[in-house]
């Protein structure tokens, strides 16, 4: 059976062994839960119906945005934290999350840790908004209308006329609409509604063959590199190239790992 022939169930993850990678990924359908070993994208399972608008990892665990609540997992179960509708979430010495007009921090309770208007994403200590790229506590840090953030290494920024790096102020480094960016301080990866780009260890970014269409809207790192589509692809690259299956899914929003 072929990548793409596996449908959706509702069954518990396959383990995979000790070697996998868990991966959560949220879409508009729910929140899918996939195991990936190395580059094999094995069984996955629907955890949660209804749109997810988000998903970060935090100590070891996954927190899920909807347009109702912040959910945190504990003991297999999806626990509300009382924040309301989620647009974006973080890890920042603990869950951040942000409502699209606030950032806060939870610690068991929500913390309010700045006031921002149209926030998009969250990143480490920075976020994405239409007012630019700014620190938790509000403060601006350059550039407009941002739409993806990373914080690792040196800051990127995903903005509609080009890809920026933070140097001396920020530099553009690809031309291009970019709909999010991603780095662990070593690899990093960017993608317009067309193309993923990758960055070379000389620092020069080039386009990515991928066995796939659709556009990425999410990438993240363990062993391999993970990346989602808009459209449901799960692709996984471990060094020897892309595998992917399809999840069924429709409006993928991102992913996060285990």
């Amino acid at each position: 059976m072929s990548d793409d022939d596996i449908s959706l169930t509702e069954k518990r993850v396959y383990a995979g062994g000790s070697d996998a990678t868990t991966a959560a990924v949220a879409s508009e359908v729910g929140l899918a839960r996939v195991s990936i070993s190395a580059d094999i994208v094995g069984e996955f399972s629907l955890e949660r119906r209804g749109p997810t608008t988000a998903v970060t990892a935090v100590d070891g665990r996954f927190a899920v945005g909807t347009s109702e609540d912040v959910f945190v997992d504990a003991d297999d179960n999806l626990e509300g934290t009382g924040f309301g509708g989620a647009v974006a979430l973080g890890n920042q010495d603990g869950l951040v999350a942000s409502d699209g007009e606030r950032i806060a921090h939870y610690d068991g309770s929500w913390q309010t840790l700045s006031e921002l208007e149209s926030v998009r994403s969250i990143d480490g200590g920075m976020a994405a908004a239409d007012s630019g790229v700014h620190r938790l506590d509000g403060t601006h840090v350059g550039l407009d209308d941002v739409v993806d953030v990373s914080a690792a290494g040196t800051p990127l920024a995903a903005t509609d006329d080009g890809l920026y790096y933070l140097a001396n102020g920020w530099m553009r480094a690809v031309e291009g609409s970019f709909r999010t960016v991603a780095s662990d301080g070593e690899r990093a990866h960017a993608a317009t509604q067309d193309t993923l780009y990758e960055r070379d260890v000389d620092g020069t970014w080039h386009p990515v063959d991928l066995p796939v269409d659709g556009t990425v809207v999410d990438i993240a790192y363990d062993r391999g590199v993970y990346a989602v589509t808009v459209d449901g692809a799960c692709l996984a690259n471990a060094g020897d190239g892309w595998r992917h299956r399809s999840l069924g899914l429709t409006g993928v929003a991102g992913v996060a790992l285990l």
